[in-house]
């Protein structure tokens, strides 16, 4: 049975003295923020029994705040993955206590979406959300604005104007990464596909623009066809996929912008790999299916958005928002994105 680590193992973990561990534990004396939070962290890192103390010393004479998060389909991994660090994002936020609500929805309808954010707004201070960009849910971004309850866009950009702020990837030269894959690892020039889930997803958008853009400016002896809309369903992107691989026999790249991949994957899969290493094949976010099918090689890359690090940034900037009451000037926060291949994982 391993030792259970004591308050001296915590002092050497974090680097300070036994009294000050001490202090912590029991709030005799005054300690700076930063030396109660290292800490706190050494405490986690080592398994300390008093973990959970210490940080209800840290945060009891913080404000409280109820942050809302409105994610995409519950059933996929990665908004599963999504909603694990959101949580951990907020109990671990620095300067408040948080409590965050998180939900999911199926459905795209502007009406709906709308509707929901307007019903999370009634019980936070501040909602982050992904959702298409179209005027009705602008408009409600815009009213939950005049009454301080300030609204971010996540992923993918929607009410450019009246939302507090964006908070993902640059979505445009996500796509010119992706091109940029598919011209260099190509053994011959040849049509190239990408799918989108919507084009209301601003997202998507972008990422078609630079994909298409890359082409046009590097590699014009690549044909990008039609792009093709799979309503981030697996079941038609599989079917899709199988009916590309059937028609263009000179298909030479295929990028799935938005999800869906599930689809593709399985269609990549039963064509074989022999037709599969022809192709190189490029998705975004990693997950179990897309790790094994780097793994398989049946996909060439995954680029990824750094979930842990856009946690804790919105959640951040969520309660910055709140305690100032928002910045007035709506921006963009991009974060660098990572890329897998069958070497990384």
């Amino acid at each position: 049975m391993a030792k259970r680590p004591t308050i001296a193992d915590l002092a050497a973990e974090a680097g300070v003295s036994v009294a000050t561990v001490d202090r912590v534990l029991n709030g005799r004396l005054p300690v700076r923020e930063e030396t109660a939070r290292r800490v706190y962290e050494a405490a986690n890192a080592i398994g300390y029994h008093a973990a959970g103390l210490i940080r209800h010393r840290l945060q009891q004479d913080l404000p409280h705040y109820h942050l809302g998060f409105i994610l995409q389909r519950p059933d996929q991994p990665f908004y599963q993955a999504f909603a694990r660090e959101l949580k951990n994002a907020v109990e671990n936020a620095q300067g408040f206590r948080g409590t965050a609500h998180i939900d999911h929805f199926a459905t795209r309808t502007p009406a709906e979406v709308a509707s929901k954010l307007k019903e999370m707004a009634g019980r936070c201070r501040a909602v982050a959300m992904v959702a298409v960009d179209h005027p009705t849910i602008t408009a409600a971004v815009a009213d939950l604005r005049e009454k301080g309850i300030p609204v971010f866009s996540l992923l993918s950009d929607f009410a450019s104007g009246a939302r507090e702020s964006y908070i993902g990837l640059d979505n445009r030269k996500v796509g010119r990464t992706a091109a940029w894959m598919i011209a260099k690892a190509a053994k011959k020039p040849g049509k190239v596909a990408i799918f989108v889930g919507s084009h209301r997803f601003h997202g998507h958008e972008l990422r078609e623009i630079g994909f298409r853009t890359f082409f046009r400016e590097h590699a014009p002896e690549f044909e990008v066809i039609d792009t093709l809309v799979n309503l981030d369903d697996h079941h038609i992107a599989q079917e899709a996929s199988f009916e590309l691989l059937q028609r263009y026999p000179d298909l030479a790249g295929l990028y799935l912008a938005g999800g869906g991949m599930e689809g593709a994957i399985a269609a990549l899969r039963e064509e074989g790999l022999a037709r599969a290493s022809r192709l190189v094949t490029v998705c975004n976010e990693i997950t179990p299916d897309s790790r094994a099918a780097l793994a398989e090689g049946l996909i060439t890359l995954v680029i990824a958005t750094p979930l842990e690090r856009l946690s804790r940034e919105l959640v951040a900037q969520m309660g910055h928002a709140i305690e100032t009451g928002g910045t007035g000037t709506p921006g963009q926060i991009f974060l660098p994105f990572d890329m897998h291949i069958s070497e990384t994982i």
